[in-house]
């Protein structure tokens, strides 16, 4: 009987303890499970560079960093080294990214995402010249260099996008 048995084991009856531990998932997951999402990666790369070219997949590549930039905007919504107003900018990028509508709708793959990414990236960067960059950095849990995203995103949306709709997206952050 390993520990993690007797302690489960005063909490929970044994006849239960089986049901939970089919539903517990692995911690030593088989690196070919993982697979899929390294799969969607390429494809998405793929996709990205042939329909919007090496300028767009690089795009689409940052647009897995979506989930690791949203954690982060949250992190600091609720970080008490943030002023009040920064806390209320970041609330609203946070309410603007979970919104239903969007300038770019969602289901359009790779670029219905592009106006979150780009929003939340605007977002942190209005904060930087007031913030600490170390705050930022204390928050970020995403792979590389959060501040090295932050340059290359913003000087890749105004690359890629349209001016007209990264007015829109300014004038969205404007509003909040």
């Amino acid at each position: 009987m390993k520990e993690d048995d007797v302690i489960i084991g005063k909490e929970i009856p044994v006849e239960e303890q089986e049901k939970i531990k089919d539903k517990i998932i692995d911690d030593d997951v088989d690196s070919t499970k993982l697979q899929f999402y390294e799969d969607l990666r390429k494809k998405v790369r793929s996709w990205t560079n042939t329909q919007l070219g090496p300028l767009g997949g690089k795009l689409g590549e940052y647009v897995f960093l979506l989930p690791d930039f949203f954690i982060l905007v949250c992190r600091i919504a609720v970080d008490k080294r943030v002023s009040v107003k920064q806390k209320l900018l970041m609330g609203g990028v946070i309410a603007y990214v979970m919104m239903p509508i969007d300038l770019i709708p969602d289901f359009i793959p790779v670029l219905g995402f592009v106006d979150d990414l780009v929003l939340i990236v605007l977002g942190l960067n209005m904060i930087l010249n007031e913030l600490n960059p170390q705050i930022v950095l204390d928050n970020w849990s995403g792979e590389g260099e959060v501040l090295e995203h932050l340059k290359k995103i913003t000087a890749l949306a105004e690359q890629f996008l349209d001016k007209h709709l990264l007015n829109k997206i300014k004038n969205v952050l404007k509003k909040i």
